[in-house]
């Protein structure tokens, strides 16, 4: 998963596309996992630091992930 480098998110969630001046929301849980790809960290140390923190079954972080770049896809966010 890759943010286009003109994306801006912030902490709480907020996630803006000056290109388009779209904004949205996303959860806490998301909005973890688009600053830790900012900066640069790989899915697979993402979803095995999801999998320590959290009580979710494999397959259904496979899914809640798979949800989540098809969402960034659809507006247009990932490179």
């Amino acid at each position: 998963m890759k943010l286009r480098k003109n994306i801006a998110t912030s902490e709480a969630g907020f996630i803006f596309n000056p290109a388009t001046g779209d904004s949205f929301a996303a959860n806490q849980l998301a909005a973890d996992i688009l600053a830790r790809t900012k900066a640069g960290q790989d899915a697979a140390a993402i979803k095995a630091d999801i999998l320590e923190r959290y009580e979710v079954a494999p397959g259904q972080l496979e899914k809640d992930w798979d949800d989540l770049l098809a969402q960034l896809r659809e507006f247009n966010l990932l490179d």
